[in-house]
């Protein structure tokens, strides 16, 4: 089966600034892109959702509970049951730190519009649903409508293999995607080792960095042609021994520190 080339006029390794460079700066607002570009970061990961009035919102958790301040947090509604405007009115920024006060979650038109092409983008489709999900549609027709700003800019990956699937159906020909993994009780036992890969007919494979081994390497990248990316790797020596292994890239909440991609570059 043919795989659909994961952004091939970028250089390698790739390197994704985890929700941006939340490291410095609270995760996933315009504040934390603009410190990962400002780090010499070349591609960002986020997280998006789709919000009650239909916009595409970045955001990881299902509610604003962790990154927002009690008591304007949507009241601990779901992204789903609030409109873009209460949304727009909620606080991200102060649990990181009274300097980003006010930061607000941006849609994905606005990073989009902001970062791509000089910065490619790893979107993650968070979604529970097995069925009559609207995410994967509204993404795919959002992609579309920016034509070839987010040609060899943008992937999209998820832990939910149908999501996944879905994606791929309504989406542009020329975006990969892949299939999110890890040990962990949140994540059905069925889909913890990577079998997800097989159910969406993705293009390369997102692994935790444990899961990333010589023999993962050989079976996915090397037999399947899934190149892996492995998430979350902020220690420098550990990004070393994963690309001297064969990853394609790594995703990370320091970009700042990891300097020994330059080794590597081609």
């Amino acid at each position: 089966m043919s795989r659909i080339p994961l952004l091939p006029g970028r250089k390698r390794p790739l390197l994704f600034a985890h929700r941006g460079c939340s490291s410095l700066a609270p995760e996933n607002t315009l504040a934390s892109f603009r410190k990962a570009r400002e780090a010499g970061a070349p591609g960002l990961e986020l997280d998006i959702h789709l919000c009650m009035t239909g916009e595409l919102v970045v955001a990881h958790d299902d509610t604003f509970l962790r990154t927002a301040p009690a008591g304007a947090n949507g009241e601990g509604k779901g992204i789903e049951e609030l409109s873009l405007g209460e949304i727009q009115a909620i606080d991200v920024g102060s649990f990181f730190g009274p300097g980003f006060s006010g930061e607000h979650p941006p849609l994905l038109a606005e990073v989009l519009e902001e970062f791509c092409p000089d910065l490619y983008v790893d979107i993650e489709l968070k979604s529970r649903r097995t069925k009559g999900d609207p995410l994967p549609a509204a993404a795919a027709a959002l992609l579309k409508s920016m034509g070839k700003k987010i040609e060899e800019s943008v992937t999209v990956s998820s832990f939910n293999p149908l999501c996944l699937r879905a994606f791929k159906r309504a989406a542009p020909p020329h975006i990969p995607t892949a299939a999110i993994y890890c040990v962990n009780p949140e994540v059905p036992p069925a889909l913890r080792r990577g079998a997800g890969r097989f159910i969406a007919g993705c293009d390369y494979a997102k692994p935790e960095y444990a899961q990333a081994t010589a023999f993962a390497r050989f079976r996915i990248a090397g037999l399947e042609g899934r190149p892996l990316v492995p998430w979350t790797v902020d220690d420098p020596a550990l990004a070393e021994r994963l690309l001297a292994l064969g990853c394609e890239g790594i995703i990370t909440n320091r970009p700042q520190d990891m300097g020994v991609l330059a080794a590597f570059r081609s």
